[in-house]
């Protein structure tokens, strides 16, 4: 049994026996029994939902409480010149001392984060200079091109990674499936491998959302409290962000941007790797993994072969090219009647006119 459930035990037994000894109530045993076991679950309830709030936020309430008590009693105290004696006054005092300290406490909760050590020391810096933060979601650290991307110096500012998100990949590497234990113990190598590579900052961000059970929805609540970007292949989490207003860095999109481009007419030089669907067709991977579908190559399956572009075709899943293999024997073989054409053509438009 954990030690906090003999704590909430040994508790709520003394709320029993106080309100059995001191009677609160003016009835027998058994009715302040059950007022004092009430009371008692009330405040273990009300303890379990403190402890899911961050301590920021926490902080930030009992400081905003103290403030809004402290402006009511100088209020109260400023209307010394009152009859104190009228019901009216004497309900005017009370609402303040009940309504200022409950806006305090619901405002400095809701603002608790500006009390975090970064937000804190960002107030004594010069306003001029912001950090710019990227926060890092589950599916970009276990990809793993995005250490590729910080070591080229393409990725500037503070790369952020919730602690939500650490602990939803130390769930992936604990898993009992040796795929989903491979892919989240990778995720932590290239933690590691980014916090290692010289000119990032990574920040591990104890802000949490407890209201939010959604990991996606944590980090589009986190890009939006910090203004800053989230870094993601998820197809998914790109469209929630960009519909709430959050910016999005899509590694998926970025490797698509910086693949060759190649235009119609072209030769380009692949290798046939295996048969393609329809007649005398071979089919080619380029290096960043873009197919290429070429006509006449049914026959050159193995081998290196140069193409000629016929046309490209850009999908959501990516880009295909489409090429047709021209035979150097029969190209050899149509060259002299291409020749005979163009010099044909020469000599009719030597002719002079009559």
């Amino acid at each position: 049994m954990p030690w906090f459930t003999l704590a909430r035990l040994f508790f709520g037994a003394a709320v029993i026996y106080s309100a059995v000894e001191l009677r609160p109530l003016s009835t027998g045993l058994v009715p302040n029994m059950l007022f004092g076991a009430g009371l008692a679950a009330v405040i273990v309830l009300f303890e379990s939902r403190l402890r899911r709030t961050s301590l920021a936020h926490l902080v930030g309430a009992l400081i905003g409480g103290a403030i809004g008590l402290v402006i009511a009693r100088t209020i109260g105290a400023g209307l010394f010149w009152a009859d104190t004696g009228d019901r009216r006054v004497a309900f005017l005092h009370s609402l303040l001392l009940l309504v200022l300290p409950y806006v305090g406490l619901v405002l400095g909760g809701l603002k608790g984060e500006w009390l975090e050590p970064g937000r804190l020391v960002s107030l004594f810096r010069d306003s001029g200079v912001q950090r710019r933060y990227k926060i890092l979601d589950t599916s970009v650290i276990i990809d793993g091109r995005i250490a590729d991307v910080c070591e080229t110096g393409f990725i500037d500012g503070t790369l952020v990674v919730p602690q939500f998100v650490l602990s939803e990949l130390q769930l992936v590497a604990d898993s009992q499936d040796s795929l989903k234990r491979n892919r989240g113990r990778r995720g932590l190598e290239i933690l590691q491998r980014i916090q290692k590579t010289s000119g990032i900052e990574v920040m591990i961000s104890d802000v949490d959302f407890p209201e939010l059970r959604e990991v996606d929805l944590k980090l589009i609540e986190l890009g939006r409290t910090l203004h800053g970007k989230i870094v993601t292949n998820d197809f998914n989490l790109n469209k929630m962000a960009q519909l709430r207003g959050v910016d999005v860095l899509n590694i998926n999109e970025l490797a698509n941007s910086l693949k060759p481009v190649v235009l119609p007419g072209e030769i380009m030089k692949v290798f046939i790797l295996k048969e393609g669907k329809e007649y005398n067709q071979g089919v080619a991977y380029l290096d960043d993994g873009t197919m290429v579908v070429v006509d006449n190559a049914r026959l050159m399956i193995g081998k290196t072969i140069d193409v000629v572009v016929t046309s490209v075709l850009q999908t959501t899943a990516g880009k295909m090219i489409f090429g047709r293999f021209i035979d150097p024997s029969a190209a050899s073989q149509l060259a002299p009647i291409e020749k005979d054409r163009e010099l044909n053509g020469k000599r009719v438009r030597q002719v002079p006119h009559a």
